[in-house]
């Protein structure tokens, strides 16, 4: 996934993730792409700083579920694509929704053990019943959390939130 800022021809700027530059070019081309605050459709990338992450294990993490990231708020998400332009809502709206995220990553933690990069051997365990069920959290690789995804593993992402990326 790449973010991308983005603006429409009337001004508006707001952000939005993408599986490709190329998908963006496709979607914004074809008229699949509207401003969050007016509708307009003609949407431009801005110019941005890339965003380097560092990663102990140097994979990327897991992908969100398509059905996960369709939040079906009318107007931000655009409904064909599955995505939402942060900064798109309303301030009150998206204050809430990091509310709730934070909340959400706070009942993981304190209600589940880290097991960090075990996470894939562990879930399996408790999936097929040789560990005790109990709830846990981790990391994984976008291809483990497939793996589990495609063997029945019941997971959840962890969203991150802006200030994890300080």
């Amino acid at each position: 996934m790449i973010k991308f800022s983005l603006r429409c021809s009337k001004a508006h700027e707001f952000e939005g993730w993408f599986s490709s530059s190329s998908e963006f070019d496709r979607l914004a081309s074809d008229g699949l792409l509207d401003c969050p605050a007016c509708g307009d459709t003609a949407i431009e990338k801005r110019l941005m700083a890339p965003a380097v992450r560092k990663s102990s294990r140097g994979s990327e993490p897991a992908r969100v579920p398509e059905a996960a990231m369709d939040t079906g708020a009318g107007g931000v998400s655009n409904h064909k694509t599955g995505l939402v332009a942060a900064g798109g809502l309303p301030p009150q709206v998206e204050a809430e929704f990091k509310e709730q995220l934070r909340k959400f990553r706070e009942a993981v933690v304190s209600n589940a053990e880290n097991v960090g990069e075990k996470f894939p051997e562990e879930a399996r365990k408790i999936h097929y019943g040789e560990a005790e069920h109990r709830g846990i959290y981790g990391q994984a690789t976008r291809k483990e959390a497939q793996e589990l995804a495609e063997e029945g593993v019941d997971i959840i992402p962890i969203p991150t939130l802006p200030e994890d990326q300080n």
